[in-house]
């Protein structure tokens, strides 16, 4: 009965911690799904129109898809220079005679810098982009975005390449392989489910980052979570029209844990098979 009732309490603790995460994603999809009218009056039963999702994506008055361009653009872009970045120093940091304390103290400013709130460096960020004509650009953003996620990639990436048997390592090196052809042929291969997790992890981060971007973007280049808040004007605020774009911007990232989730499990178990 004991072990029961255990297993009972976990489920239930399980189950409102769920709803605790779905409900409010529910409720903003559906949110976009009802009228201005409707939504303030507080209707439980209601109507579902498209109008919102239309004005969102085809008026002449809204940017939303060059937005999405946009940040599918600089998500992309910044996720795969963070991944080269984070696999290249975690390979050399466990890989090659660094002394102990650099090791320590390296890992050590990552996960101090990752503590750091980014509106707290997008000040900073904004004079130097200015000052080397990075302003409203998509290269800006890029690298203030690997910036920002390559401390947490580098940490991921550094537990997966230390778990690469050395002997593999040094049996390349016999064979005459170069540290190109070496991680290209032999690391890379045994850390992809890493990649994969790094991969959606850094793409997901950037693609919600708003302060940074908010700062060094402008209409040419602005993200979706820029867009999204230009809804909130200053005499009226479009909550439907909102959370049909906050609906829209799910996609990317529900579309990547989708396909991500196989493709670390098919890394994992072939991974056990070597």
């Amino acid at each position: 009965m004991t072990r029961l009732s255990h297993r009972l309490s976990i489920h239930a603790a399980l189950i409102i911690v769920g709803a605790a995460v779905l409900v409010p994603v529910a409720w903003v999809v559906a949110a976009g799904f009802r009228t201005q009218i409707s939504l303030l009056t507080g209707e439980f039963l209601f109507t579902p129109v498209m109008s919102n999702f239309v004005e969102v994506l085809f008026s002449k008055t809204s940017d939303f898809l060059v937005n999405y361009r946009n940040s599918l653009i600089v998500g992309l872009a910044s996720t795969l220079l963070c991944l080269t970045l984070a696999t290249s120093a975690a390979w050399s940091l466990h890989r090659l005679r660094w002394p102990r304390w650099v090791i320590h103290v390296f890992l050590g400013w990552a996960l101090v810098f990752q503590m750091l709130p980014p509106v707290a460096l997008a000040g900073a960020w904004y004079t130097m982009a200015r000052t080397v004509g990075l302003e409203n650009s998509f290269l800006g953003l890029i690298l203030a975005h690997t910036v920002l996620n390559l401390p947490m990639a580098l940490w991921l990436m550094g537990v997966f390449v230390r778990e690469v048997p050395i002997e593999l390592e040094e049996a390349a090196r016999i064979d005459g392989a170069s540290t190109p052809v070496l991680l290209g042929r032999i690391v890379l291969p045994l850390v992809a489910p890493g990649l994969a997790a790094a991969a959606i992890l850094t793409f997901v981060f950037s693609w919600n980052e708003f302060a940074v971007a908010l700062n060094l973007t402008m209409k040419q280049t602005a993200t979706v979570p820029v867009a999204i808040a230009k809804f909130a004007q200053d005499f009226e605020i479009r909550y439907t029209q909102m959370a049909a774009a906050a609906a829209l911007s799910i996609l990317p990232a529900l579309v990547l844990l989708l396909i991500g989730q196989r493709f670390i499990v098919k890394g994992l178990t072939q991974g056990a098979v070597k």
